[in-house]
């Protein structure tokens, strides 16, 4: 049986297609193949500029940041973060947190609660996710929400909650992001510039 939804954005196949068609165009041809090369040559597919970085930590079960060690880490200390390599060879805690400081200009954008259970996004958040370049995103812990992953200078985050119960959030610096290297939908592992997306944001 051929398939009739796109296997990299789900959006339909032409109506006419051929019963070994995947995609519902070049551009996500090229981005399936681009995923396959990616992973035959890295199977991480955490972004190299943020695996090069000492600023990893882990988290507890609340969310508490932790050192390698299992004792409490700051977002403010850097002696108690880590280079990834250890962080991913601790036990400590439940999981990997990467710690944002507004020297590296690297930033996330936080959606929460924006992926109900068959993957169908808010609308405001496909909007958004529909303006970026292409950079690294990753499903959140909780499962219904995204970590969208880039480069830009933001020293004070921002909050915005949306009557739902979804919202937004942007930091850049005295953060950790709680990480789960579940890729979004095929996202590349690179860090684009979303500097002219900030304004909007902030």
């Amino acid at each position: 049986m051929s398939t009739t939804s796109c296997g990299v954005c789900s959006g339909p196949l032409p109506v006419m297609h051929r019963s070994d068609r995947r995609h519902c165009s070049r551009s996500c041809e090229a981005k399936a193949y681009r995923a396959r090369r990616r992973q035959r040559a890295d199977v991480d597919p955490i972004p190299i500029d943020l695996r090069v970085r000492d600023r990893w930590v882990r988290w507890s079960e609340r969310k508490v940041p932790l050192r390698t060690d299992s004792k409490f880490a700051s977002v403010t200390d850097p002696s108690s973060w880590s280079d990834y390599g250890a962080a991913v060879r601790s036990q400590a805690g439940v999981g990997l947190g990467y710690v944002l400081t507004v020297a590296d200009d690297i930033l996330c954008i936080d959606l929460d609660h924006v992926l109900a259970a068959d993957g169908a996004l808010e609308p405001w958040a496909a909007d958004l996710l529909a303006r970026l370049p292409e950079t690294f995103i990753e499903v959140s812990h909780s499962g219904a929400g995204l970590h969208i992953w880039g480069r830009g200078s933001l020293k004070n985050g921002r909050r915005i909650a949306m009557p739902n119960g979804s919202g937004l959030e942007v930091y850049g610096d005295r953060r950790y992001i709680a990480m789960t290297g579940k890729v979004w939908r095929n996202s590349p592992s690179v860090l684009a510039d979303l500097s002219e997306l900030l304004p909007a944001l902030i």
